[in-house]
């Protein structure tokens, strides 16, 4: 919706007296524009930032910090009850706001899930997955250089799966073999792709920082690969799971029990009940 007809309905809700909260989950005002400054870390708009895409390509993203979008960011948080964010991206750019209540994680519905069992069999197969029109903000360069390099030390070890713009039905087939999941690498957080592949046991190159970690009193890190814009890293984090398999099978085991103690879906339900109903 465009800012003005947001506010429109939004005033709609404010008359009838309903309880209204923002959820940070996405791209808006505040986190476009604390993602422009690079002193808050890498994000989406790092490569931006570093002149490896034009403004065209982040159009998308840069036309949240446009005067209509802070009009309505400010509205927004003048009048509602509280803030909640669904990871940790977004939480580092609302931290200090007025009525912020913090990080609820997302929910994934781990039922679904549950039969999920990694065997290895003879080769390590390893998914990467591109959307052509996100593929430099999720960092699908680095994941491409470093199986490049790695094909040619280890051919006759793993399988490279490169699906780009697939019906969703063809890229879930492949995607379920995979034994390491290459998601994105400028990102604090896990978002649902990586939040599924891990529920279903399978490791997952993706966002996992320091903060993450801390925020879910992780000692160390054992339930997925945090992935950093460097190939040289990618090429050695991906070394020590073809060079030892049981090391895929711990975090498997890890990586599921990881989404079933935080992410189940009734236990984040309870969450957001809780923080409505005390807001």
């Amino acid at each position: 919706l465009e800012p003005k007809t947001s506010i429109k309905l939004f005033k709609t809700l404010i008359e009838q007296n309903k309880k209204t909260f923002l959820l940070s989950c996405g791209e808006d005002f505040k986190t476009v524009s604390y993602f422009l400054k690079p002193n808050n870390g890498y994000s989406v708009l790092t490569p931006y930032l570093n002149s490896e895409t034009s403004s065209k390509h982040s159009e998308f993203s840069l036309k949240y910090v446009n005067q209509d979008f802070k009009t309505l960011h400010d509205f927004l948080t003048s009048k509602i009850n509280g803030i909640i964010s669904s990871d940790m991206d977004y939480h580092r750019a609302y931290i200090n706001t007025e009525n912020y209540l913090g990080l609820i994680p997302n929910p994934i519905n781990t039922t679904l899930f549950s039969k999920n069992k990694l065997v290895i069999d003879d080769k390590i197969y390893i998914f990467h997955g591109i959307n052509s029109s996100s593929r430099i903000k999720k960092g699908n360069q680095y994941f491409t250089k470093a199986l490049t390099i790695l094909k040619e030390k280890h051919i006759n070890k793993i399988v490279i799966i490169e699906a780009s713009n697939l019906p969703y039905n063809i890229y879930i087939e492949r995607y379920n073999k995979a034994h390491i999941v290459l998601d994105q690498t400028y990102s604090y957080d896990q978002g649902y792709n990586a939040l599924e592949a891990m529920a279903k046991g399978k490791v997952v190159f993706t966002g996992a920082e320091k903060e993450w970690r801390n925020y879910y009193n992780l000692e160390e890190n054992t339930v997925c690969i945090n992935a950093l814009p460097n190939v040289d890293y990618l090429v050695s984090q991906l070394e020590k799971l073809i060079l030892n398999p049981e090391r895929i099978i711990a975090i498997s085991k890890e990586a599921k029990a990881f989404i079933h103690r935080e992410h189940n879906y009734t236990s984040i339900a309870k969450k957001y009940i809780e923080t409505w109903n005390s807001n």
